[in-house]
């Protein structure tokens, strides 16, 4: 018999045709909550989930034979951890599978924020553009010979660092820990890297130990002419504290592709013309999905085959 694996949201069709095949699928869910649960659900010994949805302890405790819990994606801030070790379940992920492709949109929307795209394109829709008249877009700063700091430099922030090295800026980081094996500068704090960055990435873990860990006094750190880019989770940074800065022009801009409540995006921020709003496009790439649709799937084979999955997240 094969055995049991319950769906929770409905995964691409990469992913979730090949489970449909090698295992008992149940799912997709109408919501993560126990009344939602499938007839069968008392069977799943593997749960495939997503890391922004909520997996609580009375999710896990409804699920008997539960075993594994398996994340497409990177992040697991919303998986009840603690209620997984009580019961002795495994969690997975899809560990560097799309760091590549997220560190890509860091840059996509470093540059958006820093070289005005998205109001250039404003700019030229509006029929504002009169070649060599006097009203102009304002002059930039651009990139070479500035500072980037990326705040967690981890599988995403090291792809980062890489793809900025050509633009010709100066890289700094803040981790828990200084690494050996990169010639960036280290700061021990995240308010000492914001006051020397021009332009701060966050790319941190978003658990709760750095829930709006970016805050105002960060922001006014970081000053005027700072730029703020979001690929990491919306909770990281204090929106309310961002709107504050963008409105007051205390930071020249931002560029967010994360949000605390998503979908929902705050009045405050689509309302400003000095940031760059994308609805968590990191990791929608056709490259993207065949990384973690094969992490996901190599994760369950594992485990059923008594082995360890190559994702597991032990720290």
């Amino acid at each position: 018999m094969k055995p049991t694996v319950l769906m929770v949201p409905r995964l691409p069709a990469i992913g979730a045709d090949r489970l449909r095949e090698e295992y008992d699928l149940l799912g997709p869910m109408a919501s993560p909550t126990p009344d939602a649960l499938p007839p069968g659900a008392e069977r799943a010994r593997a749960m495939v989930t997503m890391g922004s949805l909520k997996t609580t302890e009375a999710l896990i405790s409804a699920l008997p034979a539960l075993e594994l819990v398996s994340v497409w994606g990177t992040g697991y801030d919303a998986v009840d951890r603690p209620a997984l070790a009580r019961r002795g379940i495994r969690l997975s992920n899809a560990g560097d599978a799309n760091a590549p492709i997220v560190a890509e949109m860091a840059m996509g929307l470093v540059l958006a924020t820093t070289r005005l795209i998205a109001a250039g394109d404003r700019y030229v829709r509006a029929g504002r553009w009169k070649g060599n008249a006097v009203e102009r877009m304002p002059i930039m700063p651009g990139l070479a010979g500035k500072r980037l700091g990326i705040y967690g430099l981890g599988a995403i922030g090291t792809r980062v660092a890489a793809r900025a090295a050509p633009f010709e800026v100066e890289i700094g980081y803040h981790n828990r820990r200084r690494r050996d094996d990169v010639p960036y500068a280290y700061f021990d704090n995240l308010l000492a890297l914001a006051e020397w960055s021009d332009v701060l990435v966050v790319a941190v873990r978003a658990g709760a130990e750095n829930k709006y860990s970016v805050n105002a006094e960060v922001l006014r750190a970081l000053g005027h002419t700072g730029h703020l880019v979001n690929i990491s989770r919306g909770i990281a940074v204090d929106t309310s504290a961002l709107c504050d800065a963008l409105e007051a022009r205390s930071i020249a801009g931002a560029a967010l592709d994360v949000f605390e409540n998503e979908p929902e995006v705050p009045d405050r921020l689509k309302a400003l013309d000095n940031v760059v709003l994308t609805p968590h496009l990191g990791a929608n790439t056709q490259y993207s999905h065949v990384a973690q649709a094969r992490m996901m799937l190599d994760n369950v084979a594992a485990h059923f085959a008594g082995r360890r999955p190559p994702g597991l997240v032990e720290d």
